[in-house]
């Protein structure tokens, strides 16, 4: 695994994209800071700027240095979860302005596998996570799913296997400014 670390860290510091397995599905990614990594994946995509995408982290502190408030809210519920789960935060700071949605808020998940873990640590940045499709199309559930047209678009692909927990992308909630939580995806 340190080897396949490694090169998809040379990937990323050179603004490149990947596709990677994580603790949901195969995942289209790469660093959450680099405006130009990140307009790579939505053309890849065939998808809207608008509509943005989620960000991996490998811990709450991570987390807290790219958001202006971590609510304690979100952290109860991190601790409390049971399954993937990301939440989208207001006023995400230090990351691509491609990422951010119009309403000034980032989805962001602090993920929990291996690869992904040792990645993030290594870079020391978000990654960005996106499934493995073109925008509209359905979720392939595993490797041999994901089109010619991803696999040869990405800079690389990371050769290793996919133990997943789940095969379904993750719940994604949203904790509104009165407190309530709104679920977005389940």
């Amino acid at each position: 695994m340190q080897s396949e670390i490694n090169t998809a860290l040379k990937i990323l510091n050179k603004g490149g994209i990947l596709l990677y397995p994580t603790d949901t599905v195969w995942g289209i990614g790469c660093d959450a800071t680099n405006k130009n990594a990140v307009a790579k994946i939505y053309a890849l995509k065939n998808r809207e700027e608008s509509k943005s995408m989620i960000c991996l982290v490998n811990n709450t502190e991570m987390l807290g240095r790219h958001l202006q408030k971590v609510p304690k809210k979100a952290l109860d519920i991190i601790k409390q979860s049971q399954n993937p789960t990301t939440i989208i935060y207001d006023a995400p700071k230090n990351i691509a302005s491609n990422l951010i949605a119009k309403d000034n808020t980032l989805a962001i998940r602090i993920v929990n596998h291996s690869f992904c873990n040792a990645l993030i640590e290594k870079l020391q940045n978000p990654l960005v996570s996106t499934s493995a499709n073109i925008s509209g199309d359905s979720c392939p559930k595993d490797f041999k799913e994901i089109s010619e047209h991803i696999l040869k678009g990405v800079d690389y692909v990371v050769n290793l296997p996919s133990k997943k927990t789940t095969i379904q992308p993750s719940t994604i909630i949203k904790i509104n400014n009165d407190g309530a939580i709104e679920i977005i995806r389940k």
